[in-house]
Formats: structure tokens, sequence, C-alpha cells
């Protein structure tokens, strides 16, 4: 009997501090407001009304250089029967500047695939100023029949870019894995190393169709 009591008392307790939580959430509005009211400042929009040259959207990106402009071509070129191009054919942008473009592909083959992409550049002094921050050739995937996948690749141009240098092309290579890597397209420079994965069970290269 002792032990229910205690046990009573204590939810009661529980109970009184639970309401009281509940109750000062309730009151901060009031006295969030009537401090607002005597001070003469809204804390919440600062950002928008109070702190000169101050705006609501995000500050801009202070490494953008918006005095030059580089145009971006996007290429695609397929080993295999399948179907791999960009979504865009090219875009100017800032360097510094964040951009996404997106690729888009399709299995035709009436059989799984393993496939990887490796990127290219020119000018070949492009490569080392072209920062991918997010891209497809940095996994290789497994496609279904018939599969269709569209895939982003998220970059920055270095603001270091050559001032000689206007175009850059990105070419992709999508190439199956388990076969011969390509070789980078001729006047271009390739940047990535791939390792390609041969399919268990099998000797040398990928199984054909």
């Amino acid at each position: 009997m002792s032990r229910t009591r205690e046990n009573t008392k204590m939810l009661g307790k529980l109970s009184v501090i639970v309401l009281g939580m509940f109750a000062f959430g309730y009151a901060l509005v009031p006295l969030y407001n009537a401090i607002c009211e005597m001070t003469g400042i809204n804390i919440l929009a600062l950002g928008d009304k109070q702190i000169p040259g101050a705006s609501s959207t995000q500050a801009a990106n202070t490494q953008v250089d918006k005095t030059r402009s580089i145009t971006v071509e996007f290429d695609a070129n397929s080993r295999g029967p399948w179907h791999f191009k960009p979504a865009q054919r090219s875009l100017t942008v800032h360097p510094g500047e964040l951009t996404t473009v997106m690729y888009e592909f399709q299995n035709v083959q009436d059989r799984a695939m393993s496939a990887q992409a490796i990127p290219s550049y020119a000018p070949r002094q492009s490569a080392a100023h072209f920062n991918k921050l997010e891209c497809f050739c940095f996994t290789q995937y497994t496609l279904a029949p018939g599969e269709k996948k569209q895939w982003p690749v998220a970059f920055v141009i270095d603001t270091k870019l050559p001032k000689d240098v206007t175009t850059i092309t990105l070419s992709y290579t999508f190439f199956e894995v388990g076969g011969k890597v390509p070789v980078a397209p001729a006047g271009f420079q390739s940047t990535s190393v791939v390792k390609p994965l041969t399919p268990p069970g099998s000797d040398t290269g990928a199984k054909g169709s």
C-alpha cells in the first residue's frame, strides 16, 4: 500500500511538471512579443528589416567571378549497345558558380549490365580547374534490361582557370565494366583512373549478350 501511495505521488509530481512545461511554452510567445514592443526590435526579423543592407535570401557566394563567363559543352561517347546523352548540350557559367546538369542513360539490351563513365576535358589545361562535387563517374552501376537512369553532375570551375580559356568541353565515355577501358577522345585530358570490375565466374572481360 505504501508503494502504491509513493507511485501515486510521483505520478502527480510528474504531471505537474509536464503541465508547467506546457504552460511555459505558451507563455514564451506573449513574453517575446512584450520584449519586442519594449525594445522596438524584432529579433527574428533582423535579417529582413533592422540590419542595413541585409536580405532574407541567402548571401551570395563571394567566390563567384561574375566578370567572366565560361561556355561549358557536354558530350557523350558510348562504347556499347546503349543510349547515353546529356540532357543539354551546353550552358554558360561563371567561375566559382555551382552548377548541376543531368545525363541520361538507358540499357537497351535484353540483359543486365554493369557500366561506368570516364570524364575527359578539353582544352587539356581545364582539367585541373574543373571540380566535380557530384558525379556518376565516381560509381559503377548495374542496370536491368531496358532500365533508364538520370544522373546529376554538380561542378564548380576554379576561378584560377587561365584567362584565355573561354570554352570547356566535358566529355563522358560510358563503357561496360569488365571490358577494356577506353582511352580519352583525341584532344581531351582524362583525370580518372578506373579499375574494371570482372564479374564473378568470368576469366577476362564481360560476358557477351
